[in-house]
């Protein structure tokens, strides 16, 4: 058996098994998924994975709207303008 590098445990494979799985069940089975991520991988790119093999084939099950709220939340912060820190050449 291969080792599954995205859901290494098979936590999100079996919440999209559980018949009648609630989403507070899914965010309880996420933060144990989350926990296992290893510190050099990209959370991102595991989540779009999970997405696109479970998700994509059950858009309204609990456990696809918590692997999408995790990726959204995961996202990288946007730097707001672009001038802080610098010298903007001017007196001051």
């Amino acid at each position: 058996m291969t080792r599954d590098s995205a859901d290494p445990k098979g936590l999100v494979r079996e919440a999209y098994r559980i018949e009648g799985i609630t989403y507070e069940e899914c965010r309880s089975i996420f933060l144990d998924w989350a926990l296992g991520v290893p510190m050099e991988a990209d959370p991102r790119a595991l989540l779009a994975e999970l997405l696109a093999r479970h998700g994509e084939g059950a858009p309204d099950h609990p456990m696809t709207r918590v692997l999408t709220e995790g990726r959204d939340a995961a996202a990288p912060p946007r730097r707001r303008g672009g001038w802080r820190g610098r010298d903007r050449g001017g007196a001051g």
